[in-house]
């Protein structure tokens, strides 16, 4: 019988959740502590992984770094329901971390990446022009992801052996354009966190192209990011603000969300990804950025009654 303790009326607690790989946390939310001791907040990392940590002690529990989910994404979404005061909220979860929500943005009218999905067992052949992307429709850190020019008879080979080698994992594919503006413009990634309101936008970072070619395996969890400060631009604000306006249930529940962008044929953007769950929230790359979310944190205990 499992036993939930009521958290304490002394100073508030927050979890700050990671994976077994990083228990210190990843160094871009260290940066949170300080912001948080000096409202009067006690931030602590704990493993989500952890059968020794009771979540329910805790007045709100963040997810930050738990990048060690997508081979057990069942058990995560399991775990999250789980937790009393989870952010992002643990139906969020569910949807976000398929990205077949994509899907169902772009049925929303949300100009996103168009997609083919190829589920396990299901047969795909290449064509044999345009650069293409393969990944899994669960994933982090650009992980299990390639990047194939089908102009190339070995491409070609590689693409269809990825989708293979996911597929008999049984893991559903997805299978994108490249989209080339990634090479010159790179990838604009737009963060949001929590205000009184409703996420409220504070700050862009440029990420640059990551994917050289195909699949070859990363170590670690993620591959390494090439990271710089950028200014959004009000086509790119549009585009994230209808992607929130599409979350289900309200984007005021969230504390924070990334909006990634990329600059589609036309040079309007277009959505890649709409991180919800853990992203790398880039507080070092802009001033400020973790006061904010500490300030957010501040307002999701009081709606969690804090």
């Amino acid at each position: 019988m499992t036993t939930h303790h009521q958290p304490t009326r002394g100073r508030p607690r927050v979890a700050l959740v990671t994976c077994a790989e990083l228990p210190d946390l990843d160094p871009d939310d260290r940066l949170l502590l300080a912001p948080l001791a000096r409202r009067g907040v006690t931030a602590e990392p704990a493993e989500w992984t952890d059968p020794a940590v009771d979540w329910a002690a805790y007045d709100l529990v963040v997810l930050r770094s738990p990048w060690d989910y997508p081979l057990r994404r069942d058990e995560f979404v399991a775990w999250a329901s789980t937790v009393p005061t989870l952010a992002n909220p643990a139906d969020v979860v569910r949807w976000n971390t398929d990205k077949r929500y994509l899907a169902e943005l772009s049925a929303a009218g949300v100009p996103a990446v168009p997609t083919t999905w190829v589920g396990p067992g299901e047969s795909w052949r290449p064509g044999e022009r345009g650069e293409y992307v393969v990944k899994p429709a669960v994933s982090v850190g650009s992980r299990d992801t390639g990047r194939y020019d089908l102009a190339d008879p070995e491409h070609r080979d590689l693409a269809a052996a990825h989708v293979r080698r996911l597929s008999d994992a049984g893991r559903l594919t997805m299978v994108q354009p490249y989209l080339d503006a990634v090479d010159t413009a790179g990838e604009t990634a737009l963060l949001f966190l929590a205000g009184p309101d409703g996420p409220a936008f504070s700050h862009a970072i440029r990420k640059g192209p990551m994917l050289a070619g195909p699949d070859l395996g990363t170590e670690g969890l993620f591959r390494p990011e090439e990271i710089a400060a950028r200014a959004a631009t009000p086509a790119q604000l549009a585009v994230a603000e209808r992607a929130l306006a599409a979350v289900p249930g309200g984007a005021r529940r969230l504390l924070y969300a990334r909006v990634d962008l990329i600059p589609g044929p036309d040079g309007a953007p277009i959505l890649v990804e709409l991180e919800l769950t853990e992203p790398s929230l880039f507080l070092g790359h802009a001033d400020g950025a973790a006061e904010r979310l500490a300030d957010g944190i501040l307002i999701h205990l009081g709606r969690a009654g804090r």
